[in-house]
């Protein structure tokens, strides 16, 4: 058997997979969201795929005043609209854990020790692992005769050299204060460049790559020989690209500066630098399909935004070919990475110097799989990848419990 659950609990929503790693196949998905916050909602769609019973999809209004009660909910979806748990049960139970520090470089099985350690690293993320841990806590108690394993999103950096995670700041603080660059998406980069590889059909562990995790968070890797060694997220996931609500890269005096001259407190640059910038404070839309069709339409600010966006990509793309040394492939993937052909097309602008040579109809065709998308004689392949998260997870939590 090859099946696993995955989880991916924040503070108010439970996400879910059920997941035959073997035939890469997901059996089952669920959301349920408002956790703690009166009524909420849950949904449960059945794939069918490979089973006798179509494929449906369940919505309903729902109690879910914890994590607890939300996996209740998800089991009561299982158990009245498929598949069966008991017919299909799951091995083990992969969940995503956001902040693994320096400590967790590798999927883990999760034990007493290992829970205290990501409660201790909630200093790193506040807002991610003390949901995740609720819902470790809530799983293991719903499923508690499996292994439960934690695949942070920080891990597959931690194979990036000092130069690339050190920040410039006095040293004894920093190692104090755990201050420095971890890195984020980790999963969907280990995912993507695999799946890069094996669609130029050569070994990961030959290639020098960039991928472009371009979603409402951005994200850039470089990746050599199938390990990351430069990422553009930092201690926190604000660093970097410009994202859909966040800033990205700014200079730290700009914050100084506000809350000398415009009175922001810590929560008030806080709010501004994660929820009130990036392409939300630039053009006024969060979506991407949203800005580019204000662009489209005439928008100043809009194309200024996106000019922003892909000049900060283009940026990355660059910085990296430089650390690499020689880049084979450039892979888009996330949700404007796989489905948003301007910003592809605007972000490779001008690389034409790094063997950049991008087909348009090609980038402006539209796929599930994964495709290439510059030319035959482009010496750089550029590829569109859909990243899955949720299989990773489960792959990672499948070898471990297997070995």
């Amino acid at each position: 058997m090859s099946i696993v659950l995955v989880v991916n609990s924040g503070s108010s929503s439970l996400k879910y997979q059920l997941i035959d790693v073997e035939a890469s196949q997901t059996l089952a998905s669920g959301l349920v969201e408002r956790i703690g916050r009166g009524v909420g909602h849950a949904r449960h769609h059945r794939d069918g795929s490979g089973d006798d019973a179509a494929g449906s999809t369940w919505d309903a209004a729902v109690e879910v005043p914890d994590h607890e009660a939300a996996f209740a909910v998800m089991l009561e979806a299982f158990a009245a609209h498929g598949p069966s748990l008991e017919a299909h049960p799951p091995i083990a139970v992969g969940h995503r854990v956001v902040q693994g520090g320096a400590r967790f470089f590798e999927p883990t099985v999760i034990t007493p020790l290992v829970k205290i350690n990501i409660d201790e690293l909630a200093a790193l993320a506040p807002l991610h692992n003390p949901a995740n841990l609720e819902g470790i806590e809530a799983a293991q108690r719903a499923f508690p005769d499996v292994p439960h394993v934690a695949v942070f999103d920080t891990a597959f950096h931690q194979t990036m050299p000092p130069a690339a995670y050190t920040y410039a700041i006095d040293r004894e603080l920093a190692a104090k204060h755990r201050i420095r660059r971890y890195g984020f998406h980790g999963t969907s980069h280990r995912f993507v460049s695999r799946a890069a590889a094996a669609f130029l059909g050569r070994p990961v562990e030959e290639l020098r790559m960039i991928v472009l995790h371009l979603g409402n968070g951005a994200s850039a890797c470089a990746v050599a020989e199938g390990r990351s060694v430069e990422t553009s997220m930092g201690m926190t996931p604000l660093e970097g690209l410009v994202m859909g609500t966040r800033s990205g890269d700014i200079d730290p005096a700009v914050l100084l500066h506000l809350e000398r001259r415009a009175g922001l407190d810590a929560d008030g640059v806080d709010r501004l630098l994660n929820s009130q910038s990036g392409i939300l404070g630039l053009g006024g839309h969060a979506d991407m399909r949203d800005l580019v069709a204000a662009r489209d339409a005439g928008d100043e600010a809009a194309t200024l935004a996106l000019d922003v966006y892909a000049h900060r990509v283009r940026g990355y793309v660059g910085a990296y070919a430089a650390q690499l040394g020689r880049v084979d492939a450039i892979v888009f993937t996330a949700g404007v990475g796989e489905n948003a052909p301007l910003v592809r097309e605007l972000s490779l602008a001008g690389l034409e110097a790094f063997g950049v040579e991008l087909d348009a109809e090609r980038n402006h065709a539209r796929g599930d799989d994964a495709r290439r998308i510059s030319t035959d004689a482009s010496k750089t392949a550029v590829l569109v990848v859909p990243t899955n998260e949720e299989l990773e997870i489960a792959r990672q939590t499948l070898e471990l419990v297997a070995a």
